[in-house]
């Protein structure tokens, strides 16, 4: 397998990702990896597993890069939105709802999440199977858990992925994913992985990356295990009163949730409440009449399109923690579905 060199400077834009403070200098990556491999023996994964995963392995110099330009904190909603919710892909989106109906509808029976919303997160995330990542997985993980942005993270993401090699959920050379390290056909992180794939069709193997029963089913766990409900929708494009007061009056946002995109939003109110303060549809007509709790987000600040969203939205952004994904899942979610 063949990785791709680092200038040496990467080391003294890098960090260690164990209890180091930012202002020492990190040590060299190989003394870093070193401090990995006894941390793996010590939670018991094989030598040969560590030996073939950690061995000739040097940061990856284009991930730090990718992960300082991620697209869903640079471009604009409308961009963004533009770029993904394309004709093309909410065709072959319908092309898949009809193709997989039998199967779908068997699995959201199961996981109560509804076909339209499992295929809109396969869609975006790999264009329905026809992405095919080819980045080397631990290396990676490992440059990012080098990295100090988000070392605590990347350091457990990059166990998870010792762990999968080690109990034979799949090879190290099989293991190909994005810059951060994301897997197959849905994306999962190493430890999602090993707490949500699923085996729907019970041949032993939980392959997010061939079967498209496991892909479902995995994805549909994911947004279960995550609070989804079957009986409610995302939330929906809304128009705000021009009223100054209105301002004001938006519930405060909450905070804590681990999530900056769930912290970014207000605070929940009844439907009923926003009708009273002069929210409405997009269309101008009236909200539902169901009192569901919504949140109001507006990705692009208050001159921007606006939306109130229910709880099956924070389920998407546990998916992926960005108001522009969780808004382009949502609308493709529902063009897939005719709505």
């Amino acid at each position: 397998m063949r990785f791709l060199r680092v200038v040496p400077v990467l080391a003294i834009l890098l960090g260690m990702s164990g209890p180091v403070r930012a202002d020492e200098a990190p040590p060299p990556f190989e003394a870093w990896l070193e401090g990995v491999r006894q941390e793996a023996r010590e939670k018991g994964i094989a030598e040969e597993t560590i030996k073939v995963a950690l061995t000739g392995i040097e940061p990856v110099r284009r991930v730090v890069q990718r992960d300082r330009n991620q697209s869903e904190f640079k471009l604009t909603y409308q961009i963004y939105h533009d770029r993904l919710l394309t004709p093309t892909n909410i065709r072959v989106g319908r092309g898949k709802l009809a193709t997989h109906q039998a199967l779908l509808a068997e699995i959201a029976a199961k996981y109560g999440v509804q076909p339209r919303f499992i295929l809109a997160i396969w869609g975006m995330e790999t264009r329905y199977g026809a992405v095919k990542p080819t980045m080397p997985v631990v290396p990676a993980v490992a440059t990012l858990a080098y990295d100090r942005r988000r070392s605590s993270y990347f350091r457990r993401e990059l166990f998870q992925a010792l762990l999968m090699i080690d109990r034979g959920h799949i090879t190290h050379a099989q293991m190909l994913g994005s810059w951060a390290g994301a897997m197959g056909q849905p994306q999962f992180m190493p430890s999602s992985y090993m707490a949500y794939a699923r085996d729907h069709d019970g041949d032993g193997r939980r392959d997010i990356w061939s079967n498209e029963a496991d892909v479902f089913a995995s994805i549909a766990n994911y947004l279960a295990k995550h609070g989804w409900r079957d009986d409610q929708t995302w939330g929906r494009e809304v128009t705000l009163p021009t009223d100054p007061g209105f301002r004001s009056a938006i519930p405060e946002s909450r905070s804590g949730s681990g999530c900056r995109a769930i912290d970014a939003m207000s605070g929940a109110a009844p439907l009923s409440v926003w009708q009273q303060m002069g929210v409405r549809r997009a269309d101008g007509t009236d909200l539902p009449t169901r009192d569901l709790p919504a949140s109001l987000v507006e990705p692009d600040g208050a001159s921007g399109k606006a939306f109130l969203v229910y709880r099956n939205y924070h389920s998407i952004l546990r998916y992926n923690c960005a108001h522009l994904y969780g808004l382009a899942v949502s609308q493709l979610a529902d063009a897939i579905g005719g709505r």
